[in-house]
């Protein structure tokens, strides 16, 4: 392809994003059906199992690493509202830098210990989450474990089933030689004896 086709490739493919992603945010945004709230529920759920905790700590890691330049006018416009436009200028834009950094660090770290579900150390998990509030960050390399769960399963209700002790008379034992045991040991000894005696 020459220049100008991926160019124009590139404006068709942008502008059709900019045209339905609204749309499509908007009726994911209007589903009120009973599929919608169990996905919405599920989606609200803190993950539990190693699988899903390792792709929240993967997504927050690209999320610090993505969005840490954000924290420049996140911190001017916060600092601005809590004084004035110069300290909000001055002092945000340190601020600013001091917590892009820690961001940038933050993913780092969860780059590192990818494979071990630690808790989020940087709050709020994304800039974008609390825009208002500001950055704080936590303990790190906190192991992030189940809660437990206040499902409780019961058993089920079984009704006690009564036994019956039921006796059984002895079986008699066969004899393999045609007659009673006594008759059958008497000709055991007999043989013994003859064949002792040769």
């Amino acid at each position: 392809m020459n220049k100008f086709n991926r160019f124009f490739v590139y404006v068709l493919c942008s502008g059709l994003i900019t045209t339905y992603l609204p749309q499509s945010m908007a009726d994911q945004q209007d589903d009120n059906t009973s599929i919608a709230a169990t996905v919405n529920t599920l989606q609200s759920q803190q993950p539990c199992s190693y699988a899903q905790k390792i792709n929240e700590k993967a997504l927050r890691m690209v999320s610090n690493f993505d969005s840490s330049l954000l924290e420049i006018p996140k911190n001017i416009i916060n600092t601005t509202n809590d004084s004035n436009i110069f300290y909000g200028l001055t002092g945000g834009l340190a601020k600013g830098l001091i917590n892009t950094l820690g961001r940038v660090s933050v993913g780092f770290a969860d780059f590192i210990s990818l494979p071990i579900p630690t808790k989020p150390v940087a709050y709020p998990l994304h800039v974008w989450d609390d825009f208002d509030k500001d950055t704080q960050y936590n303990d790190i390399f906190r192991l992030d474990n189940c809660p437990p769960s206040d499902e409780v399963i019961a058993t089920p209700d079984v009704p006690a089933v009564q036994t019956k002790v039921v006796a059984v008379p002895p079986r008699p034992v066969p004899d393999n030689f045609g007659g009673d045991n006594e008759h059958t040991n008497r000709k055991l000894d007999t043989l013994f004896k003859k064949q002792m005696m040769k």
